[in-house]
């Protein structure tokens, strides 16, 4: 018997066992690639909050960032911080994948297998937290994108511009700085921590730029990058310093980059 393609994503989407979550959506996405899965694109979505009973939210500027990551705690608390960003990212790419239907075929590709990499980053981040004593949900954690996730929710070009081209630029922007922080550690697991960061970066610039083509492909009010950046000031779309070489791999131009740093600073 074939999946059908928004019924199934709908229970990968809302299940909150992240493990059994895991597991729905290898077997879902196995089927997508052997394509045994169909599509009715008149499935009724149902779309509902979507934040896990086990983490403790507090606001983003209530969020203490150690300094120093010497210590496993102070070292657990900042992979933790990413893992909750990597683990939003697999909602936001089932999110995106789900919501927005009569696309071409290759945006739920894309938004799979975006999904797909952004479950392999929150394993590798996850086994050393359980390596370092601890596990997700230790923490707090803020909800800024689950709340861009509801702030775009009626439109695909809001979505692919705030958080795809946006946020997840963004977090090319913070990689950098975290693997500044963590050369000044004295801890054993950086080499291996410096290694998965490696990999997200990578990973992340995919990502970003299947956000801009796909923004771009949505463009029909042929706004500017920085016209979403006012449009949605409640949300800050790039870092303090850019990553000008990251953000022109995964589709900005120079003077993009400029004009954003110049509006952020």
């Amino acid at each position: 018997m074939q999946q059908e393609f928004f019924s199934s994503l709908e229970k990968i989407l809302y299940e909150q066992n992240i493990e059994e979550k895991f597991n729905q959506f290898s077997h879902f996405y196995d089927n997508f690639k052997s394509k045994k899965i169909v599509f009715n694109h008149d499935q009724i979505g149902i779309f509902k909050e979507n934040i896990n009973s086990n983490l403790k939210f507090i606001h983003p500027t209530r969020i203490r960032r150690p300094k120093f990551v010497n210590s496993a705690h102070s070292l657990a608390k900042m992979i933790h911080s990413i893992a909750h960003i990597e683990f939003s990212a697999i909602n936001l790419a089932l999110d995106a994948s789900y919501r927005f239907k009569n696309l071409p075929k290759q945006f739920y590709i894309d938004w799979l297998e975006v999904a797909e990499e952004e479950i392999k980053h929150f394993k590798l981040l996850n086994s050393v937290l359980k390596e370092l004593g601890f596990k997700y949900g230790d923490f707090s954690v803020h909800d800024n994108l689950e709340a861009a996730l509801k702030a775009t929710q009626n439109s695909l070009n809001f979505r692919m511009g705030v958080v795809h081209r946006g946020l997840e630029a963004k977090g090319l922007d913070a990689n950098p700085f975290v693997v500044a922080k963590l050369e000044s550690s004295n801890h054993p697991t950086k080499t291996l921590l410096k290694e998965i960061l490696a990999i997200i970066l990578h990973d992340e610039i995919k990502h970003v730029k299947k956000g801009d083509y796909w923004w771009k492909f949505s463009n029909d009010n042929q706004y500017n990058f920085l016209d979403i950046c006012k449009l949605f000031n409640q949300f800050s779309l790039a870092g303090r310093k850019l990553n000008v070489n990251a953000r022109l791999q995964a589709g900005f131009s120079n003077e993009e980059c400029e004009n954003i740093a110049n509006f952020y600073t």
